[in-house]
């Protein structure tokens, strides 16, 4: 408590809350969220703003954004930083912009995030899949948490956008799957366009074309539990918004799956107008309502759901609350990264017990050096999951085992990793033997600066991890680092022979030599 303000009565004064905004630039729409950070870390939305846009009819359909689309955005968002100003938020560390597929996949969208930059000052950050799914699993956290039958089933997080379909599966409060996939409301009725049918010729186009990806995630979900699905999304919200008028806010709310399909089917039967009319959506909502809709039927009658959890939680809420948190990299979501590459592990036939004994080491290894190596919590998680996965390429063949691991880490997933993340993982899975990292060599040549210093740092930290497990008998467990007369000196207690450890140590400390400097020494303790 020395460090708590006080007033001059004595008592202590409550840190005011912080004030934060995140932007989420998406298929349809570019939607802001702004909210404050409590001193405990608790979050509270103060504002919710929306704005359609037609980036995804752009993209889905042309490929690229238009020059008229991108100043649509462009006077959205200046609109947006007025509002800003209002709350007093300015500083670029507490404004976050992301944008989903439409402007991932668009073939112009570096030209898209340059005039944004330009016209606005805001930094925009085409989000992966994978970060998709990480910020997606913090926001829905604590309903998890709050929902009983979700804590004791198998539960499915799904949320259909314009773009694509989100699915995560969470099981004793861990994440068994995670998945992206290119299924979306925009996306089909784009595909919808060109065909002259009837309404109901239509509808069976568009269920044939949803469920054929439906079945896909239906065999990739583990079905070994009852299972229960927590839909997020603006149209499944919009459907228990008039299923159940009276339902909280802050809860889920329980929707029969029956009377979800039988609104649906009411809903697919009208032209866009009537919607409109109706139920007071603008064109571009009812164009995507009724795909999204029957995406969330058809899911939940491949499982056998009798009802339907809807949450209230969107991408904008685990963007505020990983602003909250301070850091994506918690320990909850390395638990779950660690878990997510221990299963891909398992799935190449991986030696578990001397990986995980290596991944030990290293990071016993980055925690103790921190003062030389100055790197943060997340290359820790990469150079763990690294050490993890170092020899999955001896599934494929020990000669070039190294190349082979690399090969595969890059072409998985693993959940909370984007594809930048699981490169320097590849990379310095590839490096933990054999070469230093070179500029000619493939996915290193093209890494800025900083993530060519983070590799060659983590490669040479997992070879000396490596060679402390030489033996592959577990037998060195605890040690200290210290730097002494210009070399770093490792003390191992209570082992009888070092011999077979200085040996690999010899040959496999050349990269941290080069990288930091120091030649390694192993000593007994006296």
């Amino acid at each position: 408590m020395e460090n708590t303000p006080h007033a001059r009565d004595g008592t202590p004064q409550v840190p005011p809350a912080t004030p934060v905004a995140v932007i989420d630039i998406g298929a349809t729409s570019i939607r802001m969220a702004i909210g404050e950070i409590g001193s405990a870390g608790s979050v509270r939305t103060l504002e919710s703003l929306s704005q359609a846009v037609s980036l995804g009819k752009d993209t889905f359909s042309e490929g690229s954004i238009r020059k008229s689309t991108i100043e649509h955005c462009v006077r959205v968002l200046k609109s947006y930083r007025e509002s800003l100003k209002q709350f007093q938020i300015s500083d670029p560390a507490r404004i976050r912009v992301v944008a989903t597929s439409a402007v991932r996949e668009a073939r112009n969208r570096m030209a898209f995030i340059d005039r944004i930059y330009i016209a606005t000052g805001l930094e925009v950050e085409p989000i992966d899949e994978a970060e998709e799914n990480r910020v997606t699993y913090l926001g829905v956290q604590q309903l998890l948490r709050g929902e009983s039958s979700a804590a004791e089933a198998s539960t499915i997080v799904t949320e259909v956008g314009g773009g694509s379909t989100e699915l995560l599966q969470v099981k004793d409060g861990n994440v068994v799957f995670a998945h992206s996939f290119r299924l979306g409301s925009l996306r089909i009725r784009k595909s919808l366009e060109g065909y002259d049918a009837s309404p109901s010729k239509l509808r069976k186009v568009m269920t044939t074309q949803i469920q054929r990806a439906v079945d896909e995630m239906r065999q990739q979900i583990l079905q070994d539990a009852p299972i229960e699905m927590i839909a997020q999304g603006g149209d499944v919200r919009f459907a228990a918004d008039h299923l159940v008028p009276d339902r909280a806010a802050d809860t889920l709310t329980r929707v029969s799956a029956a009377e979800l399909e039988a609104f649906t089917n009411r809903l697919v039967k009208m032209a866009d107008d009537q919607i409109v009319r109706r139920y007071h959506l603008s064109y571009p909502a009812a164009e995507t309502v009724g795909p999204a809709l029957l995406t969330y039927v058809l899911l939940a009658r491949a499982f056998r759901l009798e009802h339907v959890l809807v949450a209230n939680t969107n991408l904008r809420d685990g963007l505020l609350r990983e602003m909250a948190v301070r850091q994506a990299w918690t320990p909850e979501f390395r638990r779950q990264i660690v878990r997510s590459a221990v299963s891909l592990g398992s799935k190449y036939d991986y030696d578990a017990v001397h990986a995980q004994h290596v991944a030990d080491l290293a990071s016993k290894l980055f925690h103790q050096l921190q003062a030389e190596h100055r790197l943060d919590a997340r290359h820790e998680t990469i150079l763990h999951i690294a050490a993890l996965l170092h020899g999955v390429g001896a599934f494929v063949n020990s000669r070039n085992l190294h190349k082979h691991s690399m090969y595969l880490i890059q072409n998985s997933e693993v959940f909370g990793l984007g594809k930048r993340s699981l490169l320097l993982v590849a990379l310095v899975a590839r490096y933990h033997r054999r070469a230093s990292p070179q500029p000619a060599h493939e996915g290193y040549a093209n890494l800025a600066r900083d993530d060519r210093v983070a590799v060659a740092k983590m490669a040479a930290l997992l070879r000396v991890a490596l060679a402390l497990d030489e033996s592959r008998s577990q037998r060195i467990r605890e040690f200290t680092c210290n730097v002494e007369k210009s070399r770093l000196v490792i003390t191992i207690p209570r082992a009888d022979d070092l011999s077979l450890e200085q040996l690999a140590m010899n040959q496999n400390s050349t990269l941290f030599e080069e990288v930091f400097g120091l030649p390694v020494l192993l000593r007994l303790s006296r």
